[in-house]
């Protein structure tokens, strides 16, 4: 069998493209960028592993002699300039988060927020998680997760749940308890393997964790979404307890359909039009952190929102829009603000692909302007959309932050509760 003429310029245009597209998103607007992010995303977050796989590439095919001639010697040269391209992407992956988090927080909790951890029992995991592996996150899934862990919240099949403890944590430990609302655009909805970062970071401080499925779409139809997410709530208040968690303490998260879901839950709390046939259950939270969500679901105008009502209007509330337009309204968290929210922690990259950064600044700009909790905002430069799932320097710094805001939300109540 003739092995296949080699191609070496083609290949390395192709990975300068895929380089250039994680430095810098290649399009914002439109259904293609669904594909811009899909490719996109690993690179932006983990260069390291395009780097090395093209390494070996290259060495296996120099070593065949793929590169003699004038093209060979061009491919070469455009390989080192996406590997320069990767190397600049690893470096701001390492550098930005950071200060930007840090400066997120200190502007909202103020300079000094960071003395309210100090009354915490323990703020230092006594083990920590792999976390330079770009799969690491895996690996703190097994650490962290007992297999009986796994359980049932709801009547519906989706309604699975996996609690993340650690081992040594005392069955009535009374810890703070997160819960972790998956995204996937309402239609996918698995609570593996996202956020894995923030899940091991905080369990290995002893926090609770529970992470959940929820019943998706097309299949299902808006709201059983949230109604799921309400139910998890109800359960987690009930039953937490025999897990070690504090029933008095819980907090929500999510990223993309899931930072839509918390931020909604938490602003809706026992609200009986969410919670049908459990509506005396108690599903209030004490903080939510919402990470590249959708906040507005009726608006119409500007990038990509006709698209994504559309999207709406076929596969999730399955209702036309211009004669349903108070479901949407409704499910909105833009629309659903109040002054006695809980604290919120809103992050988003600025190179989101898939949802405007301009969404999630404008949501806590009115949030601020209604809310007498603190509205905190860190607006992460560079990142793309799901930066926070790869096991990578952003995602990490990422997790670092969020722990410090709800350890200061804990400690704050921590102080004030006995």
């Amino acid at each position: 069998m003739r092995r296949p003429k080699p191609r070496p310029l083609a290949r390395a245009a192709v990975e300068f493209i895929n380089a250039a597209n994680g430095l810098r998103p290649l399009a914002r607007k439109g259904y293609s960028t669904v594909l811009v992010f899909s490719f996109g995303w690993p690179t932006s977050e983990v260069p390291g592993v395009y780097f090395t796989a093209s390494l070996l590439d290259v060495l296996r095919r120099g070593w065949r002699g793929d590169f003699a001639g004038r093209r060979g010697k061009a491919a070469l040269a455009l390989t080192a300039a996406s590997w320069a391209i990767l190397g600049v992407i690893r470096y701001r992956g390492v550098t930005t988060p950071g200060p930007v988090l840090e400066a997120g927080l200190r502007d909202e909790l103020g300079p000094d927020y960071a003395e309210a951890l100090t009354a915490l029992p323990s703020s230092e995991p006594k083990r920590r998680g792999r976390r330079n592996l770009p799969l690491g996150n895996t690996v703190a899934r097994r650490r962290y997760v007992e297999k009986t862990n796994v359980v049932s919240y709801g009547p519906h099949r989706a309604n699975k749940a996996d609690i993340w403890r650690r081992r040594d944590l005392p069955r009535d430990g009374k810890a703070p308890v997160l819960l972790q609302v998956p995204g996937g655009a309402w239609m996918i909805g698995m609570r593996r393997p996202q956020a894995y970062p923030l899940m091991s970071h905080l369990a290995a401080r002893g926090w609770v964790c529970v992470s959940i499925g929820y019943r998706v779409s097309p299949r299902h139809t808006w709201p059983d979404h949230i109604v799921d997410v309400k139910r998890a709530l109800g359960w987690v208040k009930e039953n937490i307890a025999q897990y070690g968690g504090d029933p008095d303490f819980v907090a929500i998260t999510g990223g993309s359909a899931g930072g839509h879901l918390c931020s909604l839950a938490a602003l809706t709390p026992n609200d009986p039009k969410y919670q049908p046939g459990f509506e005396d259950a108690d599903t209030s939270v004490t903080a939510a952190v919402p990470v590249y969500g959708r906040y507005d679901w009726f608006s119409t105008e500007g990038e990509g929102r006709r698209e994504f009502v559309e999207l709406l209007e076929k596969l999730v509330v399955k209702r036309k829009f211009d004669a349903h337009r108070d479901i949407y309204v409704d499910a909105s968290p833009i629309r659903r603000l109040r002054a006695d929210a809980p604290p919120f922690f809103v992050l988003h990259g600025h190179d989101d692909s898939l949802i405007p950064v301009g969404e999630a600044a404008e949501f806590v700009e009115e949030l601020r302007a209604v809310s007498k909790s603190p509205v905190a905002y860190a607006e992460l430069p560079n990142a793309q959309h799901a930066f926070d799932i790869f096991s990578s320097p952003r995602g990490h710094r990422s997790a670092e932050a969020v722990a410090r805001f709800l350890s200061w939300v804990y400690a704050t109540k921590y102080l004030n509760r006995d």
